[in-house]
Parts: structure tokens; sequence; C-alpha cells
């Protein structure tokens, strides 16, 4: 049997965590291709909603990556994305969900090695919780 490979969905901020995986990319740091990145204008604009459809079509984990507390483009959309994660965790654990598999992270422009650190250590703890089972619960 083959190893078990994770989807990791990823919202990343535009100006900042999209900016880094770009970097880690141009500069050859090597990271595990299991994330599959969305590209938004500001953590803060990712509606809980778009993390639970994510994991109800079968994403394993989920991050949202955006700039650094007090360093947001859109002045406090960084701190809407942690309001916002910090809720649906509440709510997953309350249902007896795994919120451990929904990640924030705030990695700025010029952090590509700090980005692929990240990205190698989610896909290795999602490696080891095995795949989604919100996806066998639901029979989606």
């Amino acid at each position: 049997m083959a190893e078990f490979e994770p989807k990791i969905l990823g919202f990343f901020c535009n100006w900042c965590t999209s900016a880094a995986a770009d970097l880690a990319g141009t500069s050859r740091i090597h990271y595990p291709p299991n994330v599959r990145p969305i590209r938004v204008w500001c953590s803060g604009t990712v509606d809980p909603a778009y993390i639970i459809r994510g994991f109800l079509e079968g994403a394993d984990a989920v991050v949202v990556g955006g700039c650094h507390p007090g360093d947001c483009h859109y002045i406090s959309g960084n701190y809407k994305a942690r309001r916002r994660v910090k809720l649906l965790k509440t709510i997953f654990e309350a249902l007896g969900l795994e919120h451990e598999r929904i990640y924030l992270r705030w990695i700025s422009t010029s952090e590509g090695v700090k980005f692929a650190r990240e990205m190698t250590a989610i896909t290795n703890e999602t490696k080891e919780r095995g795949p989604n089972t919100l996806v066998k619960k639901w029979n989606v």
C-alpha cells in the first residue's frame, strides 16, 4: 500500500504568503508538493465556509496564510482572519471534529525559507493524523 499523501488547501494572502511561496520557488527551496494554493487578496477575506467546503471536498488540512499582525496591507484583515479561524476551531472542537487540521500562519514576503519550513511541518503533521475523516462521516 502506498504511503498516505495528504491534500492540503492553502488560502494565501496576495501580498505576503503568496509572495513568500513565489520566493521559495524561485530560490529553489524544496518543500512537499501537497499544498494546493489559492491566492486571496487578504487573509481576512477567507470566509469560514470556504474552509469547511475544503474539508467536505476532501482536503486533509487547510492553511490560512497572511501578513504578520500589524503589517496587513488592508490595515486589519489579518486580525479578522485570526478571529475567524479561532471561532471556526472552537466550533469544530464543540462538534467533535478535528480542529487541529486548521492552520493559521503569518509569513511575510521575504520569508521563503519560513514558508517552506511551515509547509513541510504541516504536511508531516497531516501525514501523522491520516486522511480526513469528515468526508466519510458526511458521505460526501
